[in-house]
């Protein structure tokens, strides 16, 4: 990792954007004991940081966090001021292609040389953001899933011409503060998990729009039955452990493709109806509660979740 500094040497945070993604971010590096500093012109950006902060903190305290080991916070009035003196830089601007090119363009001179320059994008690669301008070695894609300070998959991806050793950094920075980082072989559009996320989306819309089951149902289908499973194998050992030959003779028994009932490849037209159904069976399940209280509901059982997952791999290890 020597060009770029690695988790030895980061201290100080640059955070570009403190919405939902910006802010979970500045949330989890001040509880890790780094110095934040952060810059957005949205004129409510300090209150909404505010709220999200006095969201996340509990949190974070329940999965190890301490209020005496909490970096500082600290505003800048431009983002160029908030990168000069940058160990790390987190970019979580809107994801509209234009602005983070004219974003980059600017500030890209700006940040020290050794410097990687992460972005949060859910969707763009770096080939995109850097397209008919500066191809940097150094920008890097580091995609967390919402909220950042809470789930701890961050995705890693960077451009044919990335330097191999600003993405050996950035993971290795990551996983300091405590993510699990997958390192993508090469870029694709959405990445790995939103593509599994997308995917079963649109079989739930399908499900919906056809008067086969309701939002509630899909909801306590995956929560219930789904979910906990996948709290500790995904679908492919789900598959490995449904024979016991493993997964090679399951798909002996059944083909790839041999499902066609069970798989739509196009989403289906949203129609008013289907919006309706939709925001009632969301508005059932919300039952009157704001939305700090459901993402207070959640992180608490995300929360067991996470801390039943370290108390499993502790015991596989013998630690």
């Amino acid at each position: 990792m020597s060009g770029f500094r690695g988790p030895d040497r980061i201290r100080r945070v640059a955070c570009l954007g403190t919405g939902l993604i910006g802010g979970g971010f500045v949330a989890l590096f001040l509880a890790r004991g780094l110095d934040v500093v952060v810059w957005d012109p949205a004129a409510d950006a300090r209150d909404r940081l505010d709220q999200l902060l006095a969201t996340a903190w509990p949190t974070l305290e329940r999965l190890g966090a301490r209020a005496e080991d909490r970096g500082t916070l600290s505003w800048a009035s431009t983002a160029a001021e908030a990168v000069t003196t940058a160990d790390f830089v987190q970019e979580n601007a809107p994801d509209r292609l234009e602005l983070k090119r004219s974003l980059y363009s600017v500030l890209e001179p700006l940040v020290p040389a050794d410097v990687v320059i992460a972005s949060s994008t859910s969707g763009f690669t770096v080939t995109d953001l850097q397209a008919g301008g500066l191809r940097s070695p150094r920008v890097v894609v580091g995609h967390p899933f919402n909220p950042p300070y809470l789930i701890p998959l961050v995705e890693v991806a960077g451009a044919p011409y990335t330097s191999r050793e600003a993405l050996a950094a950035v993971e290795a920075f990551y996983q300091s503060i405590g993510k699990v980082v997958i390192r993508m072989d090469h870029e694709i559009p959405g990445f790995i998990a939103n593509h599994l996320q997308a995917a079963l989306e649109r079989e739930a819309i399908h499900l919906v729009a056809e008067g086969h089951a309701t939002p509630q149902q899909i909801d306590t289908a995956i929560v219930h039955g789904l979910a906990p499973r996948w709290t500790a194998i995904g679908p492919f050992m789900v598959r490995h452990l449904a024979n016991v030959a493993g997964v090679g003779a399951y798909f002996e028994r059944f083909p790839l493709g041999s499902e066609p009932l069970l798989s739509h490849l196009r989403p289906p037209e949203g129609t008013p109806k289907l919006i309706q159904a939709m925001e009632e069976g969301c508005r059932a399940m919300a039952a009157d509660r704001d939305r700090a209280a459901l993402a207070a509901a959640r992180d608490r059982m995300v929360i067991e979740t996470i801390l039943a997952q370290r108390r499993a791999k502790i015991s596989e290890h013998g630690i």
